[in-house]
């Protein structure tokens, strides 16, 4: 399984609701699975949410390879809010270069996030947006946006899981992006 859809739901957003993430992982079990494989989890901790192995490996590796062939100049990878820091590290050591951070907030359950500001340097640099997901691209674009207004040359983004609900595209399109890496985790395939 390598996207797990529920990742997100990994804490209790609101009273009376549950961990959706744990939920979904006790329904795994239950319908027979002794092992789950996945790629890029949201939260480390919804490996504890199943009593079954759960491997979770990194993209890393297949995006960090085709960031480097894309021979970016002068890069600074973004993470783009503090719970992908550690994450984001990980690309700035495989690229070799500084992270900056994207400190963002969401003030409703509607997914769109206000970025309040940039920690660290981005002007005249390409700067390489880094996350485990996105559904609407609304946080790449709001963030690709700020860097251009911090003074960023070029705006790239990698993504391991592209969800892509309506409307993605044409927000991508129209944003300072210039070109957005996902993996093939989930099919994403544009029916005619």
């Amino acid at each position: 399984m390598p996207y797990f859809s529920y990742a997100k739901g990994d804490k209790k957003d609101e009273p009376r609701v549950s961990i959706r993430a744990r939920v979904c992982a006790d329904a795994i079990e239950a319908a027979g699975a002794d092992r789950v494989v996945t790629i890029d989890l949201h939260a480390p901790q919804i490996q504890g949410f199943f009593r079954i192995p759960v491997d979770d490996l990194y993209a890393l590796p297949v995006l960090g390879k085709a960031i480097k062939s894309k021979k970016l100049q002068d890069p600074v990878v973004v993470s783009p809010d503090t719970g992908f820091v550690k994450q984001a590290r990980r690309y700035a050591t495989y690229l070799n270069c500084n992270l900056v951070i994207g400190d963002k907030q969401r003030v409703a359950h509607d997914e769109q996030a206000e970025v309040l500001q940039i920690i660290g340097d981005v002007k005249g640099k390409t700067a390489l947006i880094v996350d485990d997901f996105t559904i609407s691209a609304g946080t790449l674009v709001e963030i690709a946006i700020t860097l251009v207004e911090h003074g960023a040359k070029t705006v790239y983004a990698a993504v391991t899981h592209g969800v892509f609900a309506p409307g993605t595209k044409e927000r991508i399109d129209d944003s300072p992006i210039t070109k957005l890496l996902v993996t093939d985790s989930i099919e994403t395939q544009p029916t005619p």
